[in-house]
């Protein structure tokens, strides 16, 4: 069928009261747009193009849907509205269908893409549990931590139950943990303490490596948020994740 301008019939602007806009007549006589603009409203179409010869027929319909329908849902949804809306038959076989899987925009997937890449890379923190030690006023700290691939490792340190003790044994049994995960290397605590700055308060922690010939201070600090045992574990992977990725293949 030959679409021209006077066959390209629009049942919206028929109905009592609508009207054709004269601007889009002239700047779109095959209706092109009017006709993409639709099929793009229909739920699970994502774009839609029109193509048309130069005579106004249509040659080509393109439509990336979602795949929520089959494609012969989608034939059969395009064809139907094209007719009911714009009067416009079209022959299914010039209708063809792409679909993905994935709706959103190309941003959020690179975002998405490279937050999964840090996440294997990276030890995270998962747990941490104070407890009052077997010993009166001492305190246990158990930290576990997740090592990439979803390997969780856990280690108890125990210390005086007093503010700066709780935190240096959250920070040494992270330490434990991350010199379980990074084979060959030794680690210690050199300390940990809570500072003030800019009306916050902050964990600053120092860990000292050792491998091979090789001795290093890695400094980090956290934010006292939750709690100052929970900045002491983050404040030690602040210190240590660079360090570790820069040795993980």
């Amino acid at each position: 069928m030959t679409a021209s301008p006077h066959q390209f019939f629009d049942a919206q602007a028929q109905r009592p009261g609508a009207s054709a806009s004269a601007a889009d007549t002239g700047t779109d006589p095959w209706g092109v747009r009017r006709a993409e603009n639709l099929l793009t409203s229909l739920e699970g179409i994502l774009s839609a193009r029109v193509v048309t010869t130069p005579l106004g027929e249509v040659s080509e319909v393109h439509i990336l849907a979602s795949n929520g329908y089959t494609p012969k849902q989608v034939v059969r949804n395009v064809e139907s509205a094209l007719l009911a809306q714009l009067g416009l038959r079209v022959d299914h076989r010039k209708i063809s269908i792409a679909q993905t899987a994935e709706e959103r925009p190309l941003k959020v997937l690179e975002d998405g893409a490279v937050q999964e890449r840090v996440m294997r890379r990276a030890i995270l923190f998962d747990d941490l549990v104070m407890a009052t030690g077997p010993r009166t006023r001492r305190v246990s700290a158990t930290v576990t931590l997740t090592a990439p691939g979803g390997q969780l490792e856990t280690a108890t340190e125990e210390g005086p139950d007093t503010p700066r003790h709780r935190i240096e044994a959250a920070a040494r049994a992270a330490v434990v943990v991350l010199e379980r995960l990074h084979d060959r290397q030794v680690l210690g605590l050199e300390g940990a303490q809570l500072i003030e700055a800019f009306d916050r308060s902050y964990v600053m922690v120092g860990v000292q490596v050792l491998g091979g010939r090789e001795s290093k201070l890695l400094v980090g600090s956290a934010e006292v948020r939750e709690s100052a045992e929970h900045a002491a574990v983050y404040a030690v992977l602040d210190a240590t994740n660079r360090w570790g990725q820069a040795r993980r293949p």
